[in-house]
């Protein structure tokens, strides 16, 4: 079973101890970060320094000329990961023996829309996420298609992992992030969500819907949550707030826009790829959800991508729908930083248990934020494996 380990950059270049620890886990594979949203991340073990901090989503290694003269295109890296960052460190960690796979952040990036505004996902009350690029809009999905070209085929990749290649919405956890306050649960996280975008008042018209119906609709659903009133039931609360015809057609739009983007940037990858990249998604199997794993289409998305990465975190229940369709990689992904809600002292457990559930990989997240004990019960669960 192919174990892999989420790494930035910046935990490895300057550090001459770095690809030799990770190898020394147990993995096999890493997934090194090649465009990658804002962060402030830890490196407890990094001998030049002990905080990274991203100011900006950015690609790390040099731009090309295909962004030439265009309007949207990746922002460089600043002194967080100056030059060819991702190639430096995939060097490094290919000559520790590990096979490394980039990892692309694509439909998050907040200096995107604050820049360009008009890009960001519109809710109903006309609130821009400039965390949130719409992937319905075609200048968008252009830029997200050439952006997951050029970051995943790196020199010294041999697959890639495509990260928020769906909808992003009000669940992002921002900087300083004050959304908590109101308990929206699924539906009214999926009624903040929708977006009233030009392309996406377009959208919903060729679902029969009148945009600006639908806005006030969706306001007026989300009053009660507002006073703290209303039990959520995911779908069905949705289906209660809006109406069955209209919650199906907004979902209808979503869920095509979003499938046509997936197969278009994994068709597009595999055109620029050598033969035999693996290109997989971050993914969850229920389609109307938003965020770093896309909502999808179990049995669509696997037809379309070599397979999926999944959140275990907590509990690998959602690894059974991609199961069921008994076809491509399944990878189960776990968090081992014990101060990010992960419990690496029960990993070779949690992955067994995945492996029941029909898990064919595992990911680690993440081995340069994790504390040295992590670390150690990381070695202790692979080596008992």
């Amino acid at each position: 079973m192919t174990v892999s380990a989420f790494v930035y950059p910046w935990d490895v270049n300057g550090d001459p101890e770095a690809a030799g620890r990770i190898a020394a886990l147990g993995v096999g594979q890493v997934t090194l970060a090649a465009a990658y949203h804002s962060t402030r991340a830890l490196t407890p073990r990094h001998p030049r320094h002990r905080i990274v901090t991203a100011e900006h989503a950015a690609v790390l290694y040099p731009p090309g000329a295909l962004w030439e003269g265009r309007k949207l295109r990746p922002y460089p890296a600043g002194d967080w990961a100056p030059g060819d960052a991702f190639g430096e460190a995939a060097q490094a960690l290919a000559e520790a023996g590990l096979d490394v796979h980039s990892w692309v952040v694509l439909a998050h990036n907040s200096r995107l829309g604050a820049e360009h505004p008009d890009t960001s996902v519109v809710n109903a009350y006309g609130d821009r996420y400039p965390w949130a690029p719409c992937i319905a809009q075609p200048a968008t999905r252009a830029y997200l298609t050439d952006l997951a070209v050029e970051a995943a085929v790196r020199p010294g990749a041999r697959g890639t992992e495509l990260e928020s290649l769906g909808w992003y919405g009000l669940a992002h956890l921002h900087a300083h992030d004050k959304t908590g306050g109101v308990g929206l649960g699924e539906a009214g996280q999926y009624l903040m969500s929708l977006c009233f975008c030009p392309a996406c008042r377009a959208g919903y018209g060729t679902q029969g819907l009148d945009p600006d119906e639908l806005a006030a609709l969706v306001r007026t659903a989300l009053e009660p949550l507002w006073r703290g009133e209303g039990a959520d039931e995911g779908w069905a609360d949705v289906a209660k707030r809006l109406g069955e015809p209209t919650a199906a057609a907004t979902r209808a739009w979503r869920d095509e826009t979003a499938r046509t983007l997936q197969e278009s940037v994994v068709a597009a990858v595999r055109a620029a790829a050598p033969p035999g990249f693996q290109v997989l998604l971050h993914a969850d199997p229920v389609s109307y959800h938003c965020g770093a794993n896309a909502g999808v289409d179990p049995a669509h998305i696997l037809t379309v991508a070599d397979g999926v990465v999944v959140p275990c975190t907590g509990g690998a229940g959602r690894l059974a729908p991609f199961a069921e369709q008994a076809r491509g990689v399944l990878a189960a992904n776990f968090t081992v930083v014990s101060g990010m809600g992960g419990s690496p002292g029960t990993l070779a457990a949690e992955i067994a248990r995945a492996r029941e559930l029909g898990a064919t990989e595992v990911r680690l997240y993440h081995a340069g934020l994790a504390s040295d004990g992590d670390l150690e019960s990381v070695r202790e669960a692979l080596a008992g494996a």
